[in-house]
Order: structure tokens, then C-alpha cells, then sequence
């Protein structure tokens, strides 16, 4: 028995078959990802990282080269920060 129309193409079928095998797997590893994350509960928090702006004052001009990057990051015109 063949498949009608479009679906009798061996191109579409393949296709149709890696697409169910592919979604298959996926769910598959990331539902047992999601066991072994609820079976392994995370001990270790993350050790918060040390920056040198909390503890040392900026100079006038590296806090300006600053706010110039800043300025070029944020989103929206550019110019002055806000």
C-alpha cells in the first residue's frame, strides 16, 4: 500500500522519520536531565567572584571611559548614558 500524493515522495518520509527520531531523543535526554538534577541537588552555591570596582575608587577618567562603553552597549541612540 502506497501513501498518497506528496507523502509517497521516499524524501518526505525519510524527513518525517528523522523528524520523530530526533524529537524522540530530545525528549528523551532532557527529561533524564531533568531527573538526575532532582535526584543530584546542587550542594555547592556559587561562589561569588570578586570584582576590583567594589573596593577601588575609579579615577575621573576611567569611570568617563566607562560610562563611554556603557553608553555603546546600552540600547537606543547614542550620545550621553541616561
Amino acid at each position: 500500500m502506497s501513501l498518497p500524493g506528496q507523502f509517497s515522495d521516499p524524501r518526505v518520509i525519510t524527513f518525517f522519520g528523522l523528524l520523530a527520531v530526533s524529537t524522540v531523543t530530545w525528549l528523551t535526554l532532557s527529561l533524564r536531565a531533568r531527573a538526575r538534577a532532582r535526584r543530584e541537588p546542587a550542594d555547592t552555591l556559587l561562589e561569588r567572584v570578586w570584582h576590583p570596582q567594589e573596593s577601588v575608587p575609579l579615577t575621573p577618567e576611567e569611570e568617563h571611559a566607562f560610562g563611554q562603553v556603557v553608553s555603546r552597549l546600552a540600547p537606543g541612540p547614542a550620545g550621553r548614558r541616561r
